[in-house]
């Protein structure tokens, strides 16, 4: 875990250290300081706001001890072990296999599973799942990935306002190829150093959600499950926002030619093995 948080520590230094110098180059002090404005102020937003964008979304409906004692009282347990506030539940009526959660903080946290993952795994499975999503709120990792959000997004309108400022120190606008190529490069360094910051702490996730549910062995073949199924189950609300695939348990996207560079999610064989290990 404390590896994790290093490891994710130097990728946020990395993403901030990518935005002040595309800022420096295209965009001098003033540049820097609108891009940031406007992106602080749409992810600010965003973090207060968007764990009721994202379940109205997906159109989740939320359930309690009445309407879905099942799912209701597994989170409840796994919460009490993890010694956290009590989450609000919801089903997504997907027949993809998949789950997240989301919430400023844990004492505003909401956990959705889809209703195909709760029919595709056991007892067991499914209480690995939840764990795992509990210990994503217990880590704060929707706080880390909303910051890197923040900044990644500030980079992308850097890059935006990129040919209408010059050079620092009034002097003459950069090259047009220059920028060009900064316009371009950079929001995808950007993108690729936020992804692999969620990739870092699905791992965390992981071990956590192992430490909550007490049974590293039934995660893993819960992962092995969804890995299986859901490749070929699409999920057309990620698919038409593919900014929430983070999410996830699993990535629910179709994958292309450069997948594993532009995944947010570690290799699942790599997870397996990790939970394999674990005793």
């Amino acid at each position: 875990m404390f590896g994790n948080w290093i490891k994710t520590s130097i990728l946020m230094a990395g993403i901030v250290a990518l935005f002040g110098a595309m800022g420096a180059a295209i965009g001098g002090q003033k540049g820097m300081l609108i891009a940031l404005l406007m992106g602080g102020a749409m992810n600010v937003w965003a973090y207060w706001f968007s764990d009721k964008m994202v379940l109205k979304m997906y159109n989740a409906r939320e359930v309690d001890a009445t309407t879905s004692p099942y799912l209701y009282n597994m989170v409840r347990e796994l919460a009490q072990r993890a010694q956290l506030p009590m989450p609000k539940v919801y089903i997504i009526d997907e027949d993809q296999p998949n789950a997240f959660a989301t919430g400023r903080n844990p004492e505003h946290a909401a956990v959705a599973a889809t209703s195909g993952i709760m029919r595709m795994l056991s007892e067991r499975e499914l209480r690995g799942v939840m764990a795992h999503e509990l210990a994503h709120v217990k880590n704060r990792d929707i706080l880390i990935s909303t910051i890197s959000a923040t900044v990644a997004g500030a980079i992308s309108m850097l890059a935006n306002f990129g040919m209408f400022f010059g050079n620092r120190d009034g002097e003459d606008r950069p090259n047009p190829i220059v920028s060009i190529a900064i316009m371009i490069l950079a929001p995808i360094a950007g993108m690729i150093i936020q992804m692999a910051i969620s990739r870092t702490r699905e791992f965390g996730a992981d071990r956590g959600g192992a430490e909550i549910s007490g049974d590293p062995q039934a995660l893993a073949s819960a992962l092995a499950k969804i890995d299986a199924y859901a490749r070929g189950i699409p999920m057309h609300t990620a698919e038409q926002h593919p900014e929430t695939a983070q999410m996830m348990i699993m990535n629910p996207l179709s994958g292309g030619g450069l997948r594993s560079l532009f995944s947010t999610h570690p290799s699942t064989e790599e997870r397996i093995a990790r939970l394999r290990a674990m005793r």
